[in-house]
């Protein structure tokens, strides 16, 4: 495992020369935040040993708390995890992937806030029609979306992963209905509606053209692909979602080595499921990595449906039809982080002081 933060400190100036045309503030701060994450230049926070007989302190560094770090946000993952668990209902799940052709790339990465709204608002509509219009379903879709811009080989490849059971509410009649069957969508057809109000979204956002040419692309496929699979009761779907949502593109633990400039890492290939592994020059290697980096205050993960935050009445009501999920609407105890533990005695530490700054002192703690 090589960590991400001494890639950047070794790297960091040649990439920044290299890339500067298209490196953005935010990629800027998630450098910064990458690189001082957990180290002796961020901020430390005052720790004591709960036990009574042991007066051990200690000073121990801050995360960065960038959504895009892979040492950040493991306690947020799994609290996110839990929460679309307690909204599960008795139905078999679908993995609907909507995927931007390659030749809309450039358009993507100029124009990164309004068409990854344009994508989920594309993808989610098509989705609510098709369930609509279904003979079995005839109702409003729940489902869980998620953004995701990375291959597996860490290229810009923009795609929509839509998480969905096979049930509807039918507001019409008032009631539930789903679909027993390995089956859900003619993917062919998915695959033409959403090229549609994708290609209208495009066009009526101004996003037709490709910078630099002002033209829309000539050799984009008349055919798009959109993939709907079955995956039983949904819980490995959302484990597979949430492995990006927080913690950037990359895990550390794939990160096999950096020598003389050369980072290599490995990835499980799709189609195989088999582990490769890739070279690339160091700065390459940071490139792929922060060119993932979504805009400030973007939501990678949005609900729909009968999955709506706002749509918590309807779920207990489901619950209390269904006798699932019980819990479900309780004000609940937030999970509480793990705690650390003394290394003297092995009791539990507690937090006394926050955000203390590099150069402060701690005369309690100073050997």
């Amino acid at each position: 495992m090589i960590p991400i933060a001494s890639i950047i400190k070794e790297y960091e100036k040649d990439y920044i020369q290299e890339h500067s045309d298209l490196i953005l503030p935010s990629h800027y701060k998630a450098l910064h935040a990458m690189k001082t994450c957990r180290s002796t230049h961020s901020h430390k926070m005052l720790m004591q040993c709960e036990s009574k007989e042991c007066s051990n302190r200690i000073l121990v560094p801050h995360s960065c708390g960038n959504r895009h770090c892979p040492h950040c946000q493991n306690h947020e993952t799994t609290l996110w995890i839990d929460k679309q668990l307690k909204k599960q209902v008795p139905s078999d799940y679908f993995m609907v992937t909507f995927t931007l052709p390659a030749q809309f790339r450039a358009v993507a990465w100029f124009n990164q806030r309004t068409l990854y709204s344009a994508l989920f608002n594309s993808a989610w509509n098509t989705i609510k029609l098709f369930s609509l219009n279904d003979k079995k379903l005839g109702g409003t879709p729940g489902a869980v979306a998620v953004l995701h811009t990375n291959s597996r080989e860490l290229n810009f490849h923009p795609h929509i992963h839509i998480l969905m059971p096979a049930a509807t509410i039918d507001k019409t009649n008032r009631l539930w209905k789903k679909k027993s069957s390995k089956y859900l969508f003619n993917h062919k057809a998915l695959a033409k509606v959403f090229r549609a109000k994708m290609l209208d979204a495009l066009t009526t956002n101004n996003l037709s053209k490709i910078p630099l040419s002002g033209k829309l692309p000539q050799n984009y496929p008349s055919k798009w692909v959109v993939d709907c699979k079955h995956v039983g009761k949904g819980k490995k779907a959302l484990i597979y979602l949430s492995r990006y949502l927080y913690r950037g593109v990359i895990s550390e633990n794939n990160i096999i080595s950096c020598k003389n400039g050369i980072v290599t890492f490995k990835y499980k290939n799709s189609k195989t499921n088999k582990y490769q592994t890739k070279s690339v020059k160091a700065t390459r290697f940071l490139w792929l990595v922060l060119q993932h980096i979504l805009p400030r205050n973007f939501r990678r993960a949005r609900n729909y449906g009968f999955l709506h935050p706002n749509s918590k009445k309807t779920l207990l009501i489901l619950r209390w039809v269904f006798r699932v999920n019980s819990d479900y609407g309780k004000q609940t105890e937030v999970k509480p982080r793990k705690k650390m533990v003394c290394s003297c005695c092995g009791a539990f530490m507690e937090i006394i002081k926050t955000r203390i700054k590099p150069y402060e002192l701690i005369p309690e703690v100073i050997p």
